[in-house]
């Protein structure tokens, strides 16, 4: 067996033996001892929405858990006895009322941490112990410093600290090798959401008709909806997404949705058409274009296993001339982004719309960041760290790509393969910018399968 969503009565019974994960919701007050009867097996355990306010001190006797989720219960600190599980690698506790984190809480050994949603106003140096740490979920605290010791974290790659108190980033924070997704809209450091200009539309909640909802983030749920902005008009379908208010795993929804106006249109961007206003519960919202059907995910987000990789099909793959196409349009978009001063923090494949004949689409602003103008001409350290998500999805898109009839007469991989590693260079500084990029995957775009034209003239 592998994964149930469980009874207590079940759990007593003794029905779950053997199993791999278990989902336990029910109120428990209580950590239930009968779990230890799993632990040969037991590799994941989710005891999230319960009411929950401590854990048993011989924990340890799970050998094999390597994933446990705590979130919506009662904590006011972290369990210490978390350190003592020689195989957890993640840990999550959103959503409780976690003041204090001591030191001999942290695990040395965990690759992902999830504290958003709590009152932390302080992190233990024994955080710079965790060599292996890359997630590192911290939104929707009272912190206003990361310890210095965090600066031997090297494997870290994605951060959020939105919505807490930061005057100002850690100096060492940007210089990480691979940090690679970061999100800290929601504070002091950041730049003010814009107000949106009188160029933004305003768009009447009374003009829409709401349709099948499409799906739901953590900041708000997505419907498909017809507009009809006056009987004269035709109307025409449209995406609406409605915010949920709170505070979620990225950030505030308010910074979405002013990162979102902010960033304009752009032929590769999932923008807004306007702002939704009237709402009869006073909802905030934003009404987008409705995307044609025949674009699709271009991968799943990243499991358990993967932590900070996407998730493909089995199968998948990629023409190159496809691949150049994604390349070059997702560049654009986010060439477009930082010359507004936008951080969009969650670039990802799955965050990308396409089309298997080209097109694509970047969305999903729930990471975003405004950050103040850089000094012009030097490294803009917020485009770097896109540069290296860049990088990232790119070679996942190169892992993918179907060999070429004639390779020998065709040397755009190689130059692409080459490309992709400079993105992805520890020192940032080192990194092409995106206007760089553009230039030369319009450049390869356009060398079609003769190679590049120095090549040509070579042979």
């Amino acid at each position: 067996m592998t994964s149930t969503t469980a009874t207590l009565a079940a759990l007593r019974s003794g029905q779950l033996k053997g199993i791999t994960r278990l989902d336990l919701t029910c109120g428990m007050q209580e950590f239930p001892r009968e779990i230890f009867e799993l632990a040969d097996t037991l590799e994941v355990l989710n005891l999230s929405g319960n009411a929950l306010s401590a854990l048993p001190d011989d924990l340890s006797r799970l050998g094999k858990l390597k994933v446990l989720f705590c979130s919506d219960n009662r904590f006011t600190q972290l369990p210490e006895v978390l350190a003592s599980c020689v195989q957890l690698e993640m840990v999550g506790f959103k959503a409780n009322s976690i003041r204090e984190v001591a030191a001999a809480a942290i695990s040395p050994g965990l690759r992902w941490l999830i504290l958003t949603d709590n009152q932390i106003s302080v992190l233990p140096d024994s955080i710079g112990s965790c060599a292996r740490l890359q997630k590192l979920m911290l939104a929707g605290n009272q912190l206003a410093a990361l310890p210095e010791a965090m600066h031997a974290c090297v494997g870290l790659e994605l951060l959020r600290i939105s919505a807490n108190r930061f005057e100002a980033l850690p100096e060492w924070l940007l210089h990480l090798p691979r940090l690679t997704w970061l999100a800290f809209g929601g504070n002091p450091v950041s730049a003010a959401p814009h107000a949106p200009s009188p160029a933004v539309a305003r768009l009447q909640w009374a003009d829409l008709v709401l349709a099948e909802q499409l799906g739901e983030g953590a900041s708000g749920v997505i419907h498909k909806a017809h507009w009809q902005p006056s009987p004269q008009e035709a109307g025409h379908p449209v995406a609406v997404k409605l915010f949920k208010g709170a505070v979620t795993s990225d950030g505030f929804p308010a910074e979405e949705m002013a990162a979102c106006l902010a960033a304009g249109h752009h032929a590769h961007l999932i923008g807004a058409l306007g702002e939704l206003i009237g709402h009869p519960a006073g909802t905030s919202g934003l009404v987008m274009p409705w995307i044609d059907p025949g674009f699709r995910n271009l991968a799943g987000p990243p499991n358990l296993a993967s932590c900070t990789r996407d998730i493909y099909e089995d199968g998948q793959r990629f023409s190159l001339p496809l691949v150049l196409d994604l390349a070059k349009g997702l560049a654009a978009a986010a060439e477009h982004l930082h010359d507004r001063g936008i951080l969009h923090g969650d670039f990802y494949a799955h965050n990308v719309l396409y089309r298997p004949e080209g097109g694509c689409f970047l969305g999903d602003f729930g990471a975003a960041t405004m950050y103040p103008p850089q000094a012009s001409g030097g490294t803009n350290p917020f485009e770097a760290l896109e540069v290296r998500a860049f990088g990232c999805l790119l070679g996942e898109l190169l892992e993918r790509c179907e060999p070429e009839t004639e390779p020998e007469l065709d040397l755009r991989l190689p130059s692409l393969k080459a490309l992709q590693l400079r993105c992805l260079a520890p020192v940032a500084a080192s990194r092409p910018r995106f206007a760089e990029l553009v230039a030369m995957l319009d450049s390869l775009g356009r060398c079609g399968g003769g190679g590049s034209a120095s090549a040509r003239e070579e042979r």
